[in-house]
Parts: structure tokens; C-alpha cells; sequence
């Protein structure tokens, strides 16, 4: 590829990049191709599987006992005595796999938090059959409750938080959450054409690309967070998140590609600047969170400002599931942003709700995410599939029961002894090690500048900077040695770098993948001294 072609990659979306260095790879017939450019996680939790199917078996046998009229049809389950009938199921299987747990999960929310016991079982017997349409149509009572509960567990260990509860709403996953909320935010005027909006950066490209697509034409002012601060946000960068200009800002806690929280103190700083501009709108997307220790979403300590997203995908390993929730505080700035818009303004959006409710205008601002996630005159079919929702439940009882700490605590290790085993050979100490209490590890962004520069010398980058683009070195690593990482330049990172997935290839990918990355810079190495 010449130097031309790489100009021309360059402008496409890291992800499109990411499939041209996939076909290269493909190309060299001498290695198997080591693809860590996806952040798809190699593992799954095995228990909430388990015990979705189990609850399956339970859930289809209940279904043929109300219906025999015809062979191969069921009804609809009875809710009377229902608990009885699982409890009884379960005791007969409880040697199967899954059981056990669904039986903890039972015992946990009937005596812990006082659920009444038929009520459970029904909405998991009809959620999981999905012989219903989904209502609640924001979320099904109890698996909001549970996803809620999650939520508070996972995204809130600094003591002292503000009171707060939030109000949930079942997604496709971070991806659909995002969509939903740049839409709702622009169709009740909260977002308007032209403005300005504050994106901390670097971060996961979708955010850099939709504020500029026509649809919103919205105008990006960028948060830096730098390797030198250890990807920490400088406070001559949060103070920009002062000018009243600034209509939003969003954010993914912990970071993408750099895989680093903001620390508490760097979070209080964003937290106080909310406090003092009430308008001031915030995203969090905080899905990498349960990789860290105690981590705090900003949504705790700032939630009358903040949208909260969360993703299930990563940690569970569940990507194919498309799971995901939009978190509301019941008591937030934005409802009250909606009622002081201009009159005229007010009775467009009433207009636009009214044959969802006889009282339109006072629509909660994520009953309007519900709504117009099916362009409000298919609200009456809104809502994600009540099986995901099951199987959403069961992912957040694995944490909240016994036993959930030690699945976090081995799914960190996972990601940290791979990133162990890819910085054992580099050329350079890593800016952040295992120990960092804000590391993630999910990712990795190494700077090939520094690399180059502690290797070996900085007239030696120089010159590869004047001769070479960027994805130069990504295309050498997939055409020499066929390994795939993503361009660190397209999430705003440092041009000269590249991100590495530590989710989705074996432990012993990772030192290939450094062994690479050293031999491609070599081979650069030779070239200056030769030339």
C-alpha cells in the first residue's frame, strides 16, 4: 500500500480502517491472523446462562399445561400458585446447572428486598416465552427494579453520593442508547443545530462522528485528557465546561482506546461545574466501569444533570445479546429544561405526544426516549424484547448475589495479565502498570512517538514522521506479521499510535503482538540508519 492509499484510509471511521487491515492480514499466508482491533470479549458468564435456559424448561412446561388443544401449541402462563410451581421444578432439578442459581436469585429478591413471589416468576416465565409485548414498555417492573439495583451497586462506591434513583430504560445496547439520545435531545430542542458541545476526548469514535453528521450539525469543542496527566482531564481543560456556550457534554468513563477512569477527584471537578450550570447537559457512557476498582459514574455524583448509559455487552460477554440500559435520575435538569423552553416551542413537542397521553406536555424526558425510539406512533410497541430483559436480569444478579464479587475480581485479572504479557517485551515502561487504581486494562493506546523516542532516539522519529503516515505501521504489522490493531488517531489519540484489544484473543497472543510491534519498529530503525 503507498503512501497515497494511507492518506486516503486515514479519513474513513477506525472501524472501516480496521477491516481494510483485516483483508491485508488475510493476505500473508505465512502467520494466522491475531485480530485485536475488536473489543468483543473471548469469555461469557456461564451461571446467568444457565439459568436463562433452565428457566426456559420451566417457563415452556407452564405454557403446555394451559393449552392442550392442539399438539405443538402453549398458552399463557397462570400466575396463581406460579412461585409454588418453580420452586417445586427447581427442587426436582436442582442438581442441573443454572438451578441452583435460579434458586439463590429467588431467595435473594423474595427475602432480601421483599418482591412478592408470583409476581417474579410470572414476568420471568412470560418474559423469557416473549408471548407479550413489553409492559412497562420502558422496562418490566421487576427487571428494572433488579437492573436498578445493579446500577447503584456497580456504578456508586464513593461514599457519600447525593440521594438519587433512577428511572431505566431497556436498550439494544450502548450503541442504540446513543442513537436514542442524540435524537430525543434533538427533537425537544435541547440540542440544536449549530450548537456547541463539549466530547472528552479521546473516546470511542461514533461520538466524534455523530454530532458532525447533518442530522445534527452540532459543533464539537474537545475535553483533552492527555498520556502525560495518565489520561486524566487537566483542569485548563474542564474549565472550558464553564462557558455558558456549551450545551453538553459527553463522555466514556473509562476511557476508549486509553482504558483509564477519571479519577475521583477529577470527577468532582466535572461534578461541581454541573452544580454551578444546572443546563449544562451530561452523557456518561460508562460500560467499562465494572473493569476498575470502585468505580463511581458521574451519574452518582452529578445525577440531576446526567444521562447514564451502561452496556452489559463487555463485562458479561454478551455482545450478540444487545443489551443496555439509558439511566434517568427521577429528579433531573432536563424535565425542567423541557418546561422552560419558549411557548411555542412547548406546544410543537405537546402537539408531537399528544396521542400518547392526555397529558402531553408533562411527558418525563425518558418517557420521550421510549416514544421516540419508535417515532411516538409505534409507542404502543416500544421496548426492548422481554427474553433480553430476562436474560438482562440474570447478568445483574450474578454481581449483586454472593459470588458476584469473585466473578468481577477474575474478570479483571483476565484483561490485566494480558496486558501484562503484551508490556513484559516493550521497548518502553508502560505510563500506566497493573497496579493503577484507574486502570480498566480493557484496552491499550501505545504511543508509537514514545516508543520510538525511548528505543531508540527523537531524530529518529523525525524522520519517520517526515517520510511515512501514521498507518503506516498498522499496515506493516498486518502485511509482515498479520496482526490488526486499531489507528489510536481516528478516537483522537495521538496520530502516531494504536489501540490494542486485550478482551478477545488469548494470553499468549498478547506477547506476539509485542514482538511484532518491536520488529516492525526495528525494521524502520534499519531504513533510517541506512538511508
Amino acid at each position: 500500500m503507498n503512501r497515497n492509499d494511507e492518506k486516503q484510509l486515514e479519513t474513513l471511521s477506525p472501524f472501516e480502517v480496521k477491516d481494510t487491515l483485516m483483508n491485508l492480514a488475510e493476505k500473508n499466508k505465512d502467520h494466522a491472523m491475531i485480530n485485536a482491533g475488536r473489543g468483543n470479549p473471548n469469555w461469557i458468564a456461564t451461571e446467568p446462562r444457565d439459568a436463562f435456559f433452565q428457566l426456559g424448561l420451566f417457563a415452556l412446561q407452564e405454557s403446555k399445561a394451559t393449552y392442550d388443544q392442539y399438539p405443538g401449541f402453549g398458552g399463557m402462563s397462570e400466575k396463581e400458585c406460579i412461585s409454588t410451581r418453580f420452586l417445586s421444578f427447581c427442587e426436582q432439578n436442582e442438581h442441573v446447572a443454572g438451578v441452583r442459581f435460579l434458586l439463590n436469585a429467588f431467595s435473594y429478591l423474595t427475602t432480601e428486598h421483599k418482591l412478592d413471589a408470583d409476581e417474579l416468576i410470572y414476568e420471568w416465565v412470560e418474559g423469557i416465552l416473549g408471548d407479550n409485548y413489553p409492559v412497562p414498555d420502558r422496562m418490566l417492573k421487576n427487571s428494572e427494579f433488579i437492573a436498578r439495583k445493579y446500577i447503584e451497586q456497580e456504578m456508586g462506591h464513593k461514599e457519600g453520593l447525593p440521594d438519587s434513583e433512577f428511572d431505566l430504560f431497556a436498550v439494544e445496547g450502548g450503541t442504540a442508547a446513543m442513537v436514542y439520545i442524540f435524537n430525543t435531545l434533538k427533537t425537544n430542542r435541547l440540542l440544536n443545530k449549530g450548537d456547541d458541545i463539549a466530547i472528552g476526548a479521546p473516546v470511542f469514535t461514533p461520538y466524534l462522528e455523530m454530532p458532525e453528521l447533518e442530522d445534527y450539525s452540532l459543533n464539537k469543542v474537545e475535553i483533552m485528557a492527555t498520556e502525560e496527566t495518565f489520561w486524566q482531564i487537566p483542569d485548563s481543560e474542564l474549565d472550558k465546561l464553564r462557558n455558558p456556550n456549551i450545551k453538553a457534554f459527553f463522555l466514556v468513563n473509562p476511557s476508549n482506546p486509553a482504558s483509564v477512569k477519571l479519577s475521583d477527584e477529577t470527577l468532582q471537578k466535572i461534578a461541581d461545574i454541573a452544580n454551578e450550570r444546572p443546563e449544562l447537559i451530561i452523557l456518561t457512557d460508562d460500560v467499562y466501569g465494572t473493569f476498575t476498582d470502585n468505580f463511581t459514574s458521574l451519574a452518582m455524583l452529578a445525577p440531576k444533570n446526567t444521562i447514564l448509559v451502561y452496556s452489559y455487552s463487555k463485562y458479561f460477554g454478551a455482545t450478540g445479546w444487545r443489551l443496555g440500559v439509558i439511566g434517568v435520575n427521577k429528579d433531573n435538569n432536563l424535565d425542567r429544561m423541557i418546561a422552560d423552553l419558549p411557548e411555542q416551542t412547548r406546544y410543537e413537542l405537546t402537539e408531537r405526544y399528544s396521542g400518547i397521553s392526555l397529558d402531553p406536555a408533562n411527558i418525563k424526558f425518558i418517557d420521550r426516549l421510549v416514544a421516540d425510539s419508535r417515532a411516538v406512533a409505534l409507542n404502543h410497541t416500544a421496548g426492548l424484547s422481554t427474553p433480553q430483559q430476562i436474560q438482562m436480569s440474570l447478568f445483574s444478579l450474578l454481581a449483586l448475589m454472593d459470588g458476584g464479587k469473585e466473578y468481577q475480581e477474575n474478570a479483571k485479572r483476565i484483561v490485566r495479565a494480558r496486558y501484562h504479557t503484551l508490556m513484559e517485551k516493550s521497548l518502553k515502561e508502560p505510563t500506566i502498570t497493573e497496579s493503577n487504581v484507574n486502570g480498566a486494562f480493557y484496552y491499550v493506546e501505545i504511543n508509537i512517538q514514545d516508543l520510538a523516542a525511548s528505543a531508540y532516539n527523537n531524530d529518529f522519529f523525525t524522520w519517520m514522521k517526515e517520510e511515512y503516515e501514521p498507518l503506516d505501521f498498522l499496515v506493516r504489522l498486518a502485511e509482515e506479521s498479520s496482526i490488526v490493531v486499531m489507528p489510536g488517531g481516528g478516537f483522537d489519540a495521538p496520530q502516531w499510535s494504536l489501540r490494542v484489544s486485550l478482551a478477545n484473543l488469548p494470553q499468549s497472543a498478547y506477547a506476539s503482538i509485542s514482538t511484532a510491534i518491536n520488529t516492525v519498529l526495528g525494521s524502520y530503525y534499519q531504513t533510517y540508519l541506512n538511508r
